[in-house]
């Protein structure tokens, strides 16, 4: 099955969300490359990128659910690396 490689941008606005989102991305964590959150206290957000390899689908679908979650907002961006079959 064809991958893609992707970065999916989260801010994280309600911690109380966190622990959904913590699950999610274990949840989808044998597809994830690796991850950085980066707390920013002046705002009290947290900032976490995500950078993952697979279909297309599943990429969707993960940042979809992660955008529903209260108080937490992602944006998805794809490379234009050839796909992985």
């Amino acid at each position: 099955m064809e991958t893609r490689v992707a970065l999916i941008g989260i801010i994280v606005e309600n911690k109380d969300s966190v622990e959904q989102l913590n699950r999610l991305l274990h949840e989808y964590g044998n597809a994830i490359i690796g991850r950085m959150g980066i707390p920013y206290r002046e705002r009290g957000i947290n900032i976490i990128s995500v950078a993952i390899d697979a279909p297309q689908d599943t990429i969707n679908a993960l940042s979809g659910k992660i955008g529903k979650l209260n108080g937490i907002s992602a944006k998805t961006v794809y490379s234009n690396v050839g796909a992985k079959i």
